[in-house]
């Protein structure tokens, strides 16, 4: 029997989690660099669509699965569409965790900065030489790479292990507001930097021929999926904590557009960061060519350099960046710490094993950037597969009968149309359409080893390890599915709500 009795401590709490599960460091990290990489305008623009047409669906239709069941990605797939589709559950499960190794080393990138900050290490006049040096001799020395990565995980662990009221939703009421309030400080100076304006253009200037390429729709939805947690499973586990009493459409669509608020804050602030602090635009241009990993923390370190109290500026929006990654990595950890405590396991125990799982299996990306870049190439696609089978529960389920009578309650503030259940019923045309031209342009790139298992960037490489998952997944499904308990339904009571509240 999987016990549930733990619960948000208000609908803002829940909301500010969530938000705070979505703007990590794939706003401030991954966003700027991904946008740079392909193009800016034509990027956003297909983004924009993802974001409507992909991610925000997709947060409803997890909600409901999580609400609907009671049970993380595992149970909530084997009660809401039958036992033979558990491994789907496992597969989202396996995703998460596999980003959580990594992201956990992300993390410690951001508590690194903090503490080079507040140590006065960025001084005034340093060039994009000297903070370049610093990033590249910290993640070339894995004794601080590793160290982070595990401070990163004791902290988030901590956190876990504290529940979800009194860990979670605590840090993320304190440092969500936090954040913004300091990542519009930093943009504002970053736009008003003499150059700056070159970096906005590059931005947001449409170059709408650049949509014909499949690199950038790719690009798009794996940002738009990597950014808002669409498909990674975090609501179906954080909607099992939520009251009877949610507005499943309202929530999710505040998590979406704050996310995409909170990326273009940090693109406004890193791009044109970039074009105002570089010798010339070509430089500029070719440092953005190369969608460097350490581009956020070159530049932002030479940009509050300029600013009065630079070093304590850096020092609080490293921190805020710190805490953003942190509740983001909150989430992954507690995808694998809900179905442990499904299958009978205590917080305590189930926390235990996660974290300390989680920082053996994350070594490999703290001890390489390559191992790290290409954990985050192949499970980028595996958020996609991940997003497709939540469409599917959905599809199988009924999308009407989710909108109906799941979304569309009668204390909701958004009530939503059909739109709704045609872009959940869309999403296999657009992930066979997406992945099929991507796969056709990769091929492209690697004509001769394409399929080569262990290089970096390859489909070879997104092919094998995904695959391995899925076998090891169904292999364990019958397993999974006996031994995760029962869930609650918390939608079951609507009426009971109803008649109650015109009594009282």
């Amino acid at each position: 029997m999987s016990k549930n009795t733990e619960q948000w401590g208000s609908r803002w709490g829940f909301i500010l989690a969530s938000i705070g599960m979505a703007i990590g460091t794939g706003n401030i990290w991954r966003f700027p660099r991904v946008a740079a990489e392909n193009g800016g305008g034509p990027f956003i623009i297909a983004w924009t669509i993802a974001l409507l047409v992909w991610s925000i669906p997709l947060l409803m239709g997890e909600m409901v699965m999580g609400r609907k069941t009671g049970l993380g990605t595992v149970g909530a797939f084997r009660d809401l569409i039958g036992k033979k589709y558990t491994w789907m559950g496992t597969w989202i499960m396996v995703v998460c965790l596999a980003i959580a190794f990594y992201y956990s080393v992300v993390m410690g990138w951001c508590v690194k900065y903090f503490t080079l900050a507040v140590a006065g290490t960025f001084k005034p006049g340093m060039g994009t030489e000297q903070t370049a040096e610093i990033w590249n001799v910290f993640t070339t020395t894995p004794s601080q790479t590793i160290l982070f990565h595990f401070i990163s995980m004791a902290i988030a662990g901590f956190i876990i292990y504290q529940g979800v009221s009194k860990g979670i939703e605590k840090a993320s009421k304190i440092m969500i507001p936090t954040l913004f309030f300091l990542l519009i400080t930093a943009m504002i100076r970053a736009v008003t930097l003499p150059g700056a304006a070159q970096g906005l253009e590059y931005l947001f200037s449409p170059k709408f021929h650049m949509l014909a390429e499949p690199k950038i729709w790719l690009a798009a939805f794996t940002q738009a999926a990597w950014s808002t947690g669409a498909g990674w499973g975090f609501i179906i586990t954080y909607a099992v904590y939520t009251k009877r009493k949610e507005d499943v459409a309202g929530n999710c669509l505040i998590m979406g557009v704050s996310d995409n608020v909170g990326a273009l804050l940090a693109g406004m602030t890193v791009l044109p960061a970039i074009f105002a602090l570089s010798p010339s635009i070509e430089f500029a241009n070719e440092a953005l060519a190369q969608g460097n990993t350490g581009i956020t923390f070159i530049y932002l370190a030479q940009l509050f350099t300029r600013l009065p109290f630079g070093n304590a500026a850096a020092a609080l929006f490293f921190l805020a960046m710190s805490i953003a990654a942190l509740t983001s990595l909150l989430p992954m950890i507690e995808v694998g710490v809900r179905n442990m405590m499904d299958m009978g396991y205590d917080r305590k125990k189930s926390t235990l094993t996660v974290v300390i799982g989680s920082f053996i299996l994350g070594i490999p990306s703290a001890y390489s950037l390559n191992f790290l870049d290409n954990q985050d190439w192949v499970w980028g696609i595996g958020l996609l597969v991940s997003g497709l089978f939540v469409s599917f529960a959905m599809v199988k389920y009924g999308v009407e009968k989710a909108r109906t009578q799941d979304i569309n309650m009668p204390w909701s503030d958004y009530q939503i149309g059909k739109w709704w259940s045609i872009c959940i019923r869309l999403f296999p045309v657009l992930f066979v359409s997406i992945t099929a031209w991507w796969f056709w342009q990769a091929v492209g790139w690697y004509p001769d080893n394409w399929w080569a298992p262990f290089e970096v960037f390859t489909p070879g490489t997104i092919i094998f390890q995904c695959a391995l998952v899925i076998i090891a997944a169904l292999l364990t499904n019958n397993w999974f599915a006996k031994k995760v308990g029962s869930g609650r339904d918390i939608t079951v009571d609507t009426e009971t709500i109803i008649v109650a509240e015109e009594r009282a």
